[in-house]
């Protein structure tokens, strides 16, 4: 697992505006950075990104230019100002906002045998 506890520990993994991993990661600091997340599973408390791509995210809140994921677990608020595209979206608590796409819309996709 790497873990970064500073912002400047992780941009020095950050590649052309993209920080790609292929191991477990954990964050011990705010992250309020506009880069890309490619990911297999995704826990944190607030996401604020261009673009996610992932199997799964479980955050608290989600703001994003494009989410492409398998399942979305959030706590009151997803936003995206294009698209999300998923297999399953929702919210932890009872009282929470239904996702918001801005310029695009949400496409939940069925599962095929092999998923």
């Amino acid at each position: 697992m790497k873990i970064y506890k500073t912002e400047k520990e992780m941009m020095n993994d950050v590649v052309n505006g993209s920080l790609v991993l292929d191991c477990d990661v954990k964050f011990e600091f705010d992250i309020a950075v506009k880069i890309n997340i490619t990911a297999w599973d995704i826990d944190a408390g607030d996401i604020d990104v261009e673009n996610i791509n992932a199997e799964n995210i479980d955050a608290w809140n989600i703001t994003a230019r494009n989410i492409n994921a398998w399942d979305i677990l959030y706590y009151a608020f997803c936003c995206v100002y294009k698209s999300i595209k998923c297999f399953s979206i929702k919210a932890k608590r009872k009282t929470h906002q239904v996702p918001v796409c801005l310029g695009g819309e949400l496409e939940i996709m069925k599962r095929s045998k092999d998923e």
